[in-house]
């Protein structure tokens, strides 16, 4: 037979790689995942299921359904502060992966090379493989709050950089660009005719009081920027599959034909469900803000607890659901510490270096969990450092 592709030889990622290794323990207290650990609000599900009621069960455009794209334009304006022609500006995808495939398809051919963060949400770096592109890390730093340094950001351009992907706020540190830092990179893209690419799926969940900020709005990036979010985080949408991709025309206006080519369309029912998520603004705005409360409290209890436990620290993310725990005086390696955890205490958690180089020496946690479950995962947490 003939050999496979070779991006059959792209890794899996560390993420998954140790949720694979406690699926089949019993009594597991799982941080492992980014997923919301709330229902899908009411109203959203009606509206999908009246939908289907009513018979919208048959293909949409390859781009959405145009309503559905009005409703999203309308809340952008009031969000964002930006103005995207939902004709030809928006074009809807199959969650947020999809939307970061279809712009990278869009946007880079072989050798075009993407300064991505280091740590970073290790997907990016797949799909920038799968596309032919390279991908080129650039150190964040915990002192920093995990954002891109401008020196080094410059430093890492070449001929052949083609994009900045810019994740804010961040998994998987929660760190949140913003004001001088993002314009810094504003500046660069615009210093040397970049893209950027905008990955805003945790932008509602941003804490103490610290603003949202689309560097799309500032001068001369609307017409570099592809923006890139989804309903999973916002509206506890993760399975149902649907984001949306916003842009200028003359990108977004090539995406659905190549969405054609890899999905067809998004469901009809489902993007009704979308619309109606962000139309009825009161109701949007009370399950996003209870989520978000519940979030910061969850936040605040875990961040205690861990920096109570010698040898292991964290610095209190500022957007998200995710920690990113210091173990460096531990003596051990990530991927060590993730391993032992879950051997020794039946903790699930992810290794830092699941994230890049500069990942090594922490652990993601994701406190998308219930209260009881991260009250046990710290009692647990402080009897593993404590047997070192």
């Amino acid at each position: 037979m003939k050999k496979l592709s070779g991006l059959t030889k792209l890794p899996q990622s560390g993420i998954r790689r140790m949720f694979d290794l406690a699926k089949d323990k019993q009594g597991v207290v799982s941080f492992c995942l980014g997923e919301p650990d709330f229902a899908t609000p009411d109203y959203i599900v009606e509206a999908g299921k009246n939908s289907l009621l009513a018979g919208n069960t048959h293909y949409t455009d390859n781009a959405g359904l145009l309503e559905t794209r009005k409703v999203i334009a309308a809340y952008l304006q009031e969000f964002d502060g930006i103005t995207y022609d939902p004709v030809s500006e928006i074009c809807m995808c199959t969650g947020a992966m999809e939307g970061l495939y279809l712009t990278m398809v869009t946007l880079f051919n072989q050798g075009d090379e993407v300064i991505v963060a280091d740590p970073c949400y290790p997907n990016y770096l797949g799909q920038i493989a799968m596309t032919g592109a390279v991908p080129v890390p650039v150190p964040v730093y915990e002192e920093d709050g995990f954002v891109f340094r401008r020196k080094e950001l410059e430093k890492a351009v070449t001929p052949k950089t083609k994009a900045i992907l810019l994740n804010s706020p961040t998994n998987p540190t929660g760190g949140v660009t913003k004001g001088e830092d993002l314009q810094a990179v504003a500046d660069i893209a615009v210093k040397y005719d970049l893209y950027v690419i905008l990955d805003a799926v945790y932008k509602q969940l941003i804490y103490d009081d610290d603003s949202y900020e689309n560097i799309a709005s500032l001068e001369g990036m609307r017409e570099r920027t592809l923006y890139i979010d989804s309903f999973s985080k916002s509206h506890a949408m993760t399975g149902w599959r649907i984001g949306y991709i916003c842009g200028p025309k003359e990108v977004i206006s090539q995406m659905p034909k190549l969405q054609e080519n890899v999905v067809s369309c998004i469901s009809a029912f489902i993007q009704d469900a979308a619309a109606e998520a962000l139309r009825d603004k009161k109701r949007s705005d009370e399950c996003v803000k209870a989520m978000r409360d519940e979030y910061r409290r969850r936040r605040d209890v875990f961040v205690d607890g861990l920096n109570s436990i010698d040898k292991i620290s964290v610095v209190k993310p500022k957007g998200a659901f995710y920690l990113f725990v210091n173990i460096k005086e531990t003596g051990l390696t990530s991927e060590e510490f993730c391993i032992r955890l879950l051997e020794e205490q039946n903790v699930l958690t992810s290794p830092g270096s699941a994230f890049g180089a500069m990942g090594e020496g922490y652990i993601r946690i994701s406190y998308a969990t219930s209260m009881d479950t991260i009250k046990e995962g710290l009692k647990r947490i402080r009897a593993f450092v404590a047997a070192l």
